[in-house]
């Protein structure tokens, strides 16, 4: 088995605490685990994109364009920035906030409305687009990751035990924050429903 994520956003989602979160409850089930990243200007709202692969025998953190099982958009112009790593075998779970940059909000770049975005990504791959941060910040805006990802696991989505995402967040997180994301966990999971 071998397993190939995309996690896509913008600096200060927590996208590559994310990544750890599910690298290390992969570990926990005994897979190898192969994290990489590239980071745009993660303090001002740059692309931060974490390349994530688990499994039996992984060796190399990059995955191929169109390689990817699973991609957790947190923003929804970086999932379509992104959708190169997608393919017809892929699933793209997006959380439909846009979050503008510089660009966008003094009118020199426009920004894609989101239908254009699901409609566009539809072509590519099964595609479920919905308003995480709105679960989120009814948590804590900082759990919003964890929110999705718990969506991910409800919708059957990755090969990984509740169980073992639970231990990712303990691992991952002080335990001071191990609660709230707990409850983001169960809240993705409901929503999935």
């Amino acid at each position: 088995m071998e397993f190939n994520f995309i996690i896509a956003g913008v600096g200060g989602q927590g996208g590559l605490t994310l990544s750890r979160i599910i690298g290390n409850a992969a570990m926990h089930e005994g897979y190898r685990v192969r994290i990489g990243e590239t980071l745009g200007m993660s303090q001002r709202y740059g692309s931060v994109l974490s390349y994530l692969r688990f499994g039996e025998e992984v060796y190399s953190p990059l995955i191929e364009e169109g390689g990817a099982d699973l991609m957790l958009a947190l923003e929804p112009a970086e999932a379509l920035r992104n959708a190169r790593f997608l393919s017809k075998k892929s699933y793209a779970i997006v959380n439909a906030y846009p979050i503008h940059t510089a660009t966008t909000l003094v009118g020199k770049e426009r920004y894609p409305n989101l239908d254009e975005i699901k409609e566009a990504l539809l072509k590519i791959c099964p595609t479920d687009m919905l308003n995480f941060q709105e679960v989120a910040d009814k948590i804590n805006p900082r759990t919003l990751g964890v929110v999705m990802l718990g969506y991910a696991y409800g919708r059957g989505l990755i090969p990984l035990k509740k169980d073992s995402l639970r231990e990712g967040i303990k691992e991952t997180l002080k335990e001071k924050l191990w609660e709230i994301n707990f409850r983001a966990l169960e809240e993705g999971i409901k929503l999935a429903r």
